[in-house]
């Protein structure tokens, strides 16, 4: 028999009959057409990836289907839109933070994750948060400098 996983993912709910052991990346890129969240190093180590999963920024490419199954997956996509941008994603349109963009919807996620626990990070406070992406433009320093404005700002 057939496994089916549920999951819910920017508010919907979606089922997958992909193996239980399919890396949740590939189900979000090939099956529900969710294409903001990258493939880096397949290790989750690049932070090229990440989902917020129950609010905690998640590497998708090495998370296997079943330990997603019922949990609260929330990807760049569903982080705000056009018409409501996500204050992370407000300061880096503001400070032009982003360069090539290939890391920069992993990095949002972590720094959604960081403004919802701490609504005034410090630079110190950002940088930890942020201390697992690999930005290979070496964009960080911009980034770091939208965070922190955008955390004095508020």
């Amino acid at each position: 028999m057939q496994e089916t996983f549920e999951l819910v993912v920017n508010g919907q709910r979606h089922v997958s009959a992909s193996p239980r052991d399919t890396p949740l990346l590939h189900v979000l890129r090939h099956e529900l057409d969710l294409k903001g969240s990258r493939f880096g190093c397949g290790l989750g180590l690049c932070g090229v990836c990440f989902v917020l999963m129950d609010g905690h920024p998640t590497p998708a490419c090495d998370t296997p289907l079943w330990s997603a199954a019922g949990r609260k997956i929330v990807t760049i996509e569903g982080l705000g839109d056009s018409d409501s941008l996500h204050p992370a994603q407000q300061a880096f349109q503001r400070e032009q933070a982003a360069q090539c963009g290939y890391c920069v919807s992993g990095i949002l996620i972590s720094a959604a994750a960081l403004l919802a626990d701490n609504p005034h990070p410090d630079e110190a406070d950002v940088v930890a948060a942020l201390d697992r992406h690999l930005c290979r433009c070496g964009a960080q320093r911009r980034m770091i400098r939208a965070l922190t404005r955008r955390a004095d700002a508020a």
